[in-house]
């Protein structure tokens, strides 16, 4: 058995004190094996390498969006992992400067691939992220075909898009193989409420997209699996708020979790 979770925790530092907490106690409870993080930024605090230390997580993989200065504020992604790494590689992405990584561990002497992403963003179905979820699809394909792997990441695109649809043809959605669908949103959190400019983006984005004022929300963040790994359990994780306030969430994104057992 492995257990792994996935979770954009948010780039914007804006009560990163506050939220850190959250995610800590969060990620703690659930005791994955490997994390996987989206929106990860290393100024002026490495809060994946943070999260990695609080949770007693030595091995860290953190790869930076393309085109990134040196010594200025890098943002990426990244994956904790309680396995030492056997591989680590990255990829990438065409479109946005987005990157995707995998490393491959060792589970109870069986060898196992998680990669993590995060995809190009742009409300609905988009040629761009088709092509980087293709890319992906290739990049994997290069692995042994024996190999366990699970894809992970905030793909930026909700289950009927068409970048979804082509992840579905090599792989299985570990949340709807669990649950029989979707979750019916894993994005925005009331987080976003706590900040008035959030709440004009938001509402000017739905409007120029989607052309209408009610708020959005829809699944954007996944697992899935491949043939060599059965769903035991899936769920969202981090979708609650703080004791003291009603819109203080971990992430404006929930986080997924799920055990996989390795079919040998």
């Amino acid at each position: 058995m492995v257990k792994v979770a996935t979770i954009n925790i948010l780039f914007d530092l804006e009560e990163w004190t506050q939220r850190r907490d959250l995610l800590v106690k969060g990620l703690a409870a659930q005791n994955a094996d490997l994390i996987a993080l989206q929106e990860v930024v290393t100024l002026p605090e490495d809060t994946g390498a943070w999260l990695a230390e609080e949770l007693d997580m030595p091995y860290v993989y953190f790869v930076p969006k393309a085109n990134h200065e040196e010594n200025s504020l890098s943002e990426g992604i990244a994956i904790l992992s309680r396995y030492p790494f056997v591989q680590q590689e990255m990829l990438v992405l065409e479109g946005q400067n987005r990157v995707a990584q995998y490393v491959q561990v060792v589970v109870d002497g069986q060898p196992f691939v998680l990669c993590n992403g995060h995809y190009y963003w742009y409300p609905g179905s988009h040629p761009g992220r088709d092509i980087q979820v293709q890319q992906i699809l290739d990049w994997l394909g290069q692995l042994p075909p024996e190999l366990p792997v699970v894809a992970v990441g905030d793909f930026n695109g909700t289950p009927e898009t068409s970048a979804i649809a082509l992840m579905r043809q090599q792989f299985t959605s570990a949340y709807a193989a669990h649950h029989g669908q979707e979750p019916v949103y894993t994005c925005p959190t009331p987080l976003v409420r706590r900040n008035w400019q959030k709440v004009l983006w938001h509402a000017f984005r739905n409007l120029r997209f989607n052309r209408t004022l009610r708020p959005w929300r829809g699944t954007l963040d996944y697992i899935f699996v491949n043939h060599h790994l059965r769903v035991k359990n899936c769920q969202l994780i981090l979708d609650q708020p703080a004791s003291n306030s009603r819109t203080l969430y971990p992430s404006d994104h929930f986080g997924i979790m799920a055990d996989l057992e390795i079919l040998h």
